[in-house]
């Protein structure tokens, strides 16, 4: 990806350096020292012969008499397509498992408690085509469907959770589609799955012509190794999405996507929404985004009367964590496969819950009662104007 910027830490270093580049990331990450982590020598060379980037940082909590340190390492893996959109579903699919479980065998070796990978990983983003053959093709169960099967075995393997965001076809509903994560155990058990809530109908991104919004509500899955949750790609931009994953008891929401740099793009957004859910919700967050350019066969337009092209635009990774304080660790490349990984305690998050109060000043119930009024067909927005007595 030839004059593409590698990432917005590679601007901020190569041109600030000693005082200004801590006030930098005071005043951007949330501290000075962004608490990095010395990886195992055969990590950085598997990294470096397989062609991805892999780092981790630290978000420690403050140490508690009555409870012990939480301590939980939570990866996350963004990377491109694998090979030619043209090629055969299935050989599109395996080179793709096969890249990425290189990326997983350094995560298991580095002792990975929990990962997720980027929205629908095992595919290109297709959706843009509004083509139904062959993309279709790529939908399988998500209890024991090929990519399931394939992760079960590595998360037993490595004792690992992973959440695996998929194509689903639901066999036992006529066949239909959804856009799913699959949560697997360490045991290599499929503890369940949460399907996509919100769908956008925005240019390229007219997922509606595949699947609708999801029916399994906010659900949070318990782990061996804490709480999580699935906030898909397009909900990271509804608040009442990030809310009730918390509200349900998340520690960590993972927000798995696939969104572009393009000009009707969300870059600027990227950096904001799920550090902001972090804040508002008092749980970690991480944001996945895949990387590159996916060409398909045939053109399609954008409905916004410029020509037809092949591809969508850069998928722009930048993938990373914040932690329930809102201080984050610095992304992954815009343009490169990599990992990142957060040794995180969990204990944080009740910490800073009891230090922002943020739940118990969040009136539930004077909301809950506005949005009654809002639903109403005769509801009338409470608008004051000048001369109005």
């Amino acid at each position: 990806m030839d004059g593409e910027t590698h990432s917005l830490e590679a601007i901020i270093n190569n041109n600030l350096s000693s005082k200004d580049l801590d006030e930098f990331n005071r005043i951007y990450y949330g501290r000075k020292n962004h608490l990095e982590i010395k990886l195992k020598d055969s990590s950085l060379v598997a990294a470096k012969d397989n062609d991805f980037d892999v780092a981790a940082y630290a978000f420690p909590a403050k140490k508690e008499s009555t409870r012990p340190p939480r301590i939980v390492k939570v990866g996350v893996i963004q990377h491109s397509i694998a090979a030619p959109t043209d090629r055969p579903i299935i050989e599109q699919k395996n080179a793709i498992l096969a890249k990425v479980k290189k990326i997983i065998d350094v995560a298991g070796q580095e002792g990975v408690n929990i990962l997720c990978f980027q929205e629908l990983w095992n595919m290109p983003f297709a959706f843009c085509t509004r083509e139904k053959v062959p993309w279709c093709e790529f939908a399988e169960s998500a209890e024991d469907g090929p990519t399931t099967r394939f992760l079960r075995e590595l998360a037993i393997k490595y004792a690992m959770v992973i959440v695996s965001s998929i194509l689903e076809r639901d066999e036992k509903h006529a066949d239909i589609l959804w856009n799913t994560a699959v949560v697997i155990s360490d045991t290599g058990n499929v503890i369940g799955k949460h399907r996509k809530n919100h769908i956008p109908r925005v240019g390229d991104f007219n997922e509606s012509n595949y699947y609708m919004e999801g029916n399994t509500g906010h659900p949070v899955f318990a782990t061996r190794y804490g709480k999580i949750a699935v906030n898909i790609c397009f909900g990271r931009h509804h608040v009442l999405n990030w809310m009730m994953f918390g509200q349900n008891g998340a520690e960590i929401v993972f927000n798995p996507s696939a969104t572009i740099a393009a000009e009707a793009g969300s870059e600027y957004m990227w950096n904001v929404e799920a550090r902001n859910a972090a804040i508002t919700n008092c749980y970690f967050t991480a944001a996945i985004n895949r990387v590159g350019y996916e060409e398909f066969p045939n053109e399609f337009t954008s409905a916004d009367g410029k020509p037809a092209h092949k591809d969508l635009g850069l998928f722009y990774g930048s993938s990373y964590f914040t932690g329930p304080d809102g201080v984050r660790c610095p992304g992954l490349s815009r343009t490169r496969d990599g990992l990142l990984i957060a040794e995180m305690d969990l204990n944080m998050n009740r910490q800073i819950r009891d230090r922002r109060c943020y739940y118990m000043t969040q009136r539930l119930d004077m909301y809950v009662d506005s949005l009654k009024k809002v639903l109403d067909l005769d509801f009338k927005p409470q608008v004051v104007h000048e001369n109005e007595k």
